[in-house]
């Protein structure tokens, strides 16, 4: 019974914070649907609030999961859970949106999206990975938990435990094999293609997660990271924007000159 009682705050923290991420994911669904009319003749302001929106909430999600993963290191099983979780939370509530410069770079690249969308897309993703920052500070100045304390969204937690080589192939491999898959899984129905991208995002952050963190997306490690970027810019700049953006390029370099007959197909069959 004494035992229970000791684990009863730890429980109810990390209710707090699942409820908390999940009035997130809520509150920024509402504001969607408000902002859908107004602004639906507006395609450039209705693209830029869709996804400053996307990416607020990711964003803010992925700061609350990184402090729950912290609770229990040891244990790695239950933040596993709860990334496939809220990945397919982010992939059912968020369609439409990318919240990920490498993706909308992807899209340029291969001619899906016009320069000014993109970059509409890339300023939107900018501010509201900020903003999330500010955010997710003033809700953990609340103390709603132990663990929420808002001098820890100022200081710089260095995820990189590998030589700086190392780190930009591991991001470059994490975001060369994510953006490979959503780029060949869109063949594939909606409902079985969010599972399989929050099971493949669950395996990369289990295989790289303890060396980089593996992001694989600039505006999320911006958010995350912003201190670091502000003490190692450099370093934190090429790991967490240069190398996605090289495992980008990576892939359409292989689907487009190295396998053609595979890039063909897919095209082909999206056509039909």
């Amino acid at each position: 019974m004494t035992a229970l009682r000791g684990l009863w705050p730890e429980v109810q923290d990390t209710c707090t914070s699942l409820g908390l991420m999940l009035l997130l994911v809520l509150f920024m669904g509402l504001a969607r649907v408000v902002t859908r009319q107004p602004l639906h003749r507006f395609m450039m302001a209705h693209t830029f609030v869709l996804e400053f929106l996307a990416t607020f909430q990711l964003c803010c999600c992925t700061h609350e999961l990184q402090l729950l993963s912290e609770q229990e290191p040891a244990h790695p099983t239950w933040p596993l859970t709860l990334i496939y979780f809220f990945s397919l939370v982010h992939g059912l509530t968020l369609v439409g949106t990318s919240s990920n410069p490498c993706i909308v770079l992807m899209q340029m690249l291969l001619g899906g999206m016009s320069p000014e969308t993109g970059a509409i897309r890339l300023l939107a993703q900018l501010i509201g990975a900020l903003c999330s920052r500010y955010c997710i500070s003033a809700l953990w100045s609340l103390g709603l938990t132990k663990y929420h304390v808002k001098e820890r969204t100022f200081a710089c937690r260095n995820p990189i435990q590998v030589d700086l080589p190392k780190a930009i192939i591991i991001e470059a491999i994490c975001s060369f094999i994510f953006h490979s898959a959503l780029l060949h899984f869109q063949e594939i129905r909606t409902k079985l293609r969010i599972h399989l991208l929050a099971a493949l995002i669950t395996f990369l952050v289990y295989a790289g997660g303890s060396l980089t963190g593996a992001v694989f997306n600039p505006a999320l490690a911006l958010s995350l990271h912003f201190k670091c970027f502000d003490e190692a810019f450099l370093q934190f700049f090429m790991v967490y924007w240069i190398a996605p953006s090289l495992g980008i390029l990576l892939m359409i370099l292989m689907f487009s000159f190295f396998l053609p007959w595979l890039y063909n197909n897919h095209t082909t069959n999206k056509k039909e």
